[in-house]
């Protein structure tokens, strides 16, 4: 229990009492306000490290701030009991539904994440080229069945059909997969 304060001097002596009164009340609950003001921090701290994980690479921010809340629960449970305990758990798992909801509803279109995305075009090459497709050239090497032909005046790696075709001859363009151009002996 903590000593009374010393206020008759500075105060009317209803309000020292009230002061008094206030004073011997906070130092009975101080104990159970170091306990909330811990589970509130741990909880609080989880929350920072969990959305810093967003920008900061390794995982590590996350998992202190995973651990941070477990923290922070198994103290409201250890201090509070059961009761108090299953509504902090209750509530953080709130919290965190609420919160993943609204950081990928406003996250990705934000200034911030612009930093961090890519706008460049994933997967495609660029080395389509159906404009090729029926036009002729000539087996610049033998084909066996790829080599270089030289189609509309430029150099390309061809691919014969399936049988060997010799340096010099004509050859059709039948098909283009991606990258790979198919000819067939004329």
């Amino acid at each position: 229990m903590a000593p009374p304060l010393r206020t008759e001097r500075f105060f009317h002596p209803l309000a020292t009492n009230l002061i008094q009164e206030f004073h011997l009340a906070l130092a009975d609950a101080a104990p159970s306000l170091a306990a909330m003001v811990l589970v509130i921090t741990l909880l609080l701290v989880g929350a920072v490290l969990l959305l810093a994980e967003t920008v900061l690479p390794g995982m590590i921010a996350g998992l202190l701030g995973v651990l941070s809340l477990m923290a922070g629960v198994a103290a409201g449970y250890q201090e509070f009991g059961t009761t108090v305990g299953n509504w902090i758990l209750l509530g953080t798992m709130v919290a965190l539904l609420i919160g993943f909801l609204l950081w990928l509803k406003y996250f990705p279109d934000s200034r911030f994440a612009r930093l961090y995305t890519s706008h460049g075009t994933v997967g495609e090459l660029g080395t389509e080229r159906p404009e090729l497709v029926g036009q002729s050239g000539v087996a610049h090497t033998a084909l066996r069945p790829s080599g270089v032909a030289v189609i509309g005046g430029q150099r390309l790696d061809v691919v014969s059909e399936g049988a060997l075709i010799e340096r010099g001859a004509a050859v059709k363009v039948i098909a283009v997969e991606g990258a790979r151009v198919v000819v067939r002996q004329q």
